[in-house]
């Protein structure tokens, strides 16, 4: 996703601590037992990874995911496999009990007759509808990066057991309608989050001060995950599970910890999501970039290279390249194909056993301009080798 500033939730890890031994290389669960299992099922008629380069279909006012012409030329695209759609849940369901899924309709009919596999990614916490808030633990904080950057916008406390409730009772109706979807391979796991589907949640001085004030504790924060993967993991049997972000810091008793500590963290959440899902899981990392930008998150592109043959992995780049700026943070400042192209061979690199990714994920702006396709083509050709 498009960060203008990359913030993650400094939070710890107690509830799942791996041993000191964990730390050199990603090995357990995903080494012993999900490489002996068979291929994941991760559509409702058929099995099939979701592999290949998909377009990301962005919300906001101007990314045209309600321009149905844009997002069908976009889904069309010989050069890609998949679909990864980014939503906001307001925008589904702003009355509660009657959601609107006129657009979701749209999308799975287009992606199943051009035999194209979608990925939802529907954001709740700072996007959640009003009814959703009400009677929850709320506070103010400003968006960290995106759509509205820099708004004070009411997020729900992570661990809200009557905001998670009514998410879930959204995410139940989502299966039931959906679940059946051959298209619909993946779901990104979400919920305790803010501005994306990304493990992410505002940090500084100020925002640790306010999570601290609402009753935060590492227990009642991953217990909040737990809950979401085992709803998940009831109403999206055929479909698999994409996590994104696990590399997220740490805060015990109101300090960050050292980072044997962020890498335990990262490593036992990743266990965790493995034990629950087994081969339907996916370990994502969102900000692939070839380039620099000013607010740098700590770069996990290798960490997810690192567990690909093991389990499901992709990257989703940074942004779009089109523009000075941006074709500058993606890696080539004012020459957007060169700066998408090295983003992808930063993406597509192999890890010591010879695997890469098993998707990327490429924003709808360069899969729909015209100077983009040999690039295209390019990436493309990168899963077929």
């Amino acid at each position: 996703m498009t960060k203008l500033h990359l913030i993650r939730l400094v939070l710890a890890v107690v509830t799942f601590v791996l041993p000191r031994t964990a730390l050199a290389e990603p090995r357990g669960l995903v080494d012993q037992d999900l490489k002996q299992r068979d291929t994941p099922q991760c559509g409702s008629t058929k099995d099939a990874t979701p592999s290949g380069l998909a377009v990301v279909l962005a919300s906001g006012q101007d990314t045209g995911i309600y321009r149905r012409d844009q997002y069908l030329q976009a889904l069309n695209n010989r050069f890609m496999s998949g679909v990864a759609v980014q939503i906001n849940w307001r925008d589904i369901e702003p009355v509660q009990g009657k959601p609107d899924w006129s657009t979701l309709d749209d999308l799975l009919v287009a992606a199943e007759s051009s035999n194209k596999w979608v990925q939802l990614l529907i954001f709740p916490g700072f996007f959640s509808p009003a009814w959703a808030l009400e009677g929850v633990d709320t506070d103010e904080f400003p968006i960290p990066y995106g759509p509205g950057h820099g708004t004070p916008t009411a997020l729900p406390m992570p661990w809200d057991r009557v905001y998670l409730g009514r998410w879930l009772a959204f995410v139940k109706r989502l299966s039931e309608r959906y679940g059946g979807s051959p298209a619909f391979r993946m779901m990104a796991a979400s919920g305790p989050t803010s501005v994306s589907a990304e493990m992410s949640l505002p940090v500084g001085r100020m925002a640790v001060t306010k999570f601290l004030a609402h009753g935060y504790t590492p227990q009642r924060y991953l217990a909040a995950w737990d809950r979401i993967f085992q709803a998940y993991a009831e109403y999206f049997p055929n479909q698999c599970i994409s996590l994104s972000g696990p590399n997220i810091p740490i805060l015990e008793n109101g300090r960050v910890i050292d980072r044997a500590g962020h890498m335990r963290a990262r490593l036992a959440i990743i266990e965790k999501g493995s034990r629950i899902f087994g081969r339907r899981f996916a370990i994502q990392w969102s900000d692939l970039h070839a380039g620099h930008a000013r607010v740098e998150a700590p770069d996990q592109t290798s960490l997810v290279i690192g567990y690909s043959g093991r389990i499901i992995t992709g990257l989703q780049m940074r942004g779009g390249s089109r523009g000075p700026i941006p074709s500058k943070i993606m890696g080539a400042e004012g020459d957007p194909p060169l700066a998408l192209r090295r983003s992808i061979d930063k993406g597509m690199a192999l890890n010591k056993a010879g695997q890469h990714v098993d998707y990327l994920e490429i924003y709808m702006g360069d899969v729909l301009a015209a100077d983009m396709q040999p690039i295209l083509q390019y990436g493309a050709s990168l899963f077929r080798r």
